[in-house]
């Protein structure tokens, strides 16, 4: 059958981009055919390797999809799932990742998903039913809260970009258990597997860049995307209240120059490598953005990265191969390449020396050497390079 062939061929493509290396997570995928999840989509839209939208509001944002296969291989690699554990899911979606997880827990295990919008939660659970999944139990509820009846969990996972990790989760969680959620900072999303410590702490040295649709109901964060003004240009940042939008559009809409950074990196040296490092090094004065345009607006269009100053900017696009839009004068662009000297000379450090901490609010600000510290609702959130020296901006925000 033509779905059989195309899923196989998914399967195969993350195989060989080493994105789904374990044998028991591969059978999983192999088990659970992904358009039964997905209703009135082509086969060809079912097995590629995208997240597919299920829900939009009703000005077009989305606001539940079905994830991308190979996030969904490598968030699963962090969750660890055995035969026999009791997991949660936040956001159960289309039913699909509940599915492969309740193929990787087995009849021994348990899988709850709670869902926040009843019609979701009614979708996930004639999906399941149909793929012979009836195992899952999908709960309509906000997320943040967990789910009590079936806790202790041996994990929790979020399918869902989170602003902190709620205190319930950790209370429904087991001592030795593993929360893997996508979490804001700076701009970026990181999915962590977070451990529970003795002193009450959650550590995460597996960290994989990653963008979710935003956790919806009472444990939502701020708003951190702004449009700026008769534009499709969209900013994401941490202190995106803090940007003047109007100012900004006027200093984009004069002409531009296109600079070259000293060396050509790709998406991938981007996203896993100096986009953390910058994130961390951002000098004073200036805002660091990723951005993202569906049309060409002010000379750029896709997606990609910045740095923002009250005189200058400097947008350098995932895909230019070290490409970048500068506007206003080389201020902002100079910034940006002594940033991507500063990370090679460095050892040009990548994703596995990311390390983030995230301390109960209950303590006191934590007092780091390297990284930043972020505020959170319920913790102190802090993001550092393991052997990096980050000590210049070790400052809270």
């Amino acid at each position: 059958m033509q779905h059989k062939k195309a899923l196989r061929a998914l399967v195969d493509s993350l195989k060989k981009r080493g994105d789904l290396l374990d044998a028991r997570l591969e059978a999983a995928f192999l088990a659970v055919p992904r358009h039964t999840f997905l209703p009135g989509v082509t086969v060809e839209q079912a097995y590629a390797d995208e997240a597919v939208p299920i829900k939009r509001t009703l000005d077009g944002v989305v606001i539940s999809s079905s994830s991308q296969p190979s996030m969904m291989a490598l968030m699963l690699r962090q969750l660890d799932l055995r035969p026999g554990d009791n997991v949660l899911e936040i956001g159960a979606g289309s039913g699909y990742n509940a599915a492969i997880m309740a193929y990787l827990v087995g009849s021994a295990g348990k899988v709850t998903s709670v869902e926040l919008d009843r019609d979701l939660a009614n979708q996930a659970m004639d999906h399941l039913a149909r793929a012979h999944a009836s195992t899952v139990s999908v709960v309509h509820g906000d997320g943040a809260q967990g789910y009590a009846p079936r806790a202790a969990y041996d994990r929790i996972i979020a399918t869902v970009g989170i602003w902190d990790v709620p205190p319930t989760w950790t209370k429904q969680l087991k001592d030795d258990g593993i929360i893997v959620a996508p979490i804001w900072v700076d701009g970026i999303q990181i999915s962590c597997a977070f451990h529970p410590q003795e002193d009450g702490t959650l550590y995460s040295a597996d960290n994989v860049p990653c963008g979710f649709v935003p956790l919806r109901g009472i444990a939502a964060g701020p708003v951190v995307t702004t449009r700026i003004t008769s534009s499709d240009l969209t900013l994401a940042a941490d202190t995106v209240d803090h940007i003047d939008t109007a100012a900004l559009h006027t200093l984009l809409s004069a002409d531009h120059d296109e600079y070259y950074l000293g060396t050509p990196l790709s998406s991938s040296d981007y996203w896993h490598g100096f986009l953390p490092f910058l994130m961390l090094h951002s000098p004073p004065g200036y805002f660091f953005v990723t951005y993202s345009l569906n049309r060409q607006s002010y000379g750029m269009e896709g997606s990609g990265f910045g740095l923002i100053t009250q005189g200058s900017a400097c947008f350098v696009p995932f895909n230019g191969m070290g490409s970048s839009h500068s506007y206003a004068g080389a201020d902002a662009f100079m910034a940006m390449e002594n940033c991507v000297s500063a990370w090679i000379k460095a050892g040009q450090p990548r994703t596995d020396k990311l390390r983030l901490a995230l301390i109960p609010r209950s303590e006191e600000v934590p007092s780091v050497t390297a990284g930043k510290i972020y505020t959170r609702r319920d913790h102190y959130l802090h993001v550092w390079l393991e052997g990096v020296d980050t000590s210049a901006m070790s400052n809270e925000q």
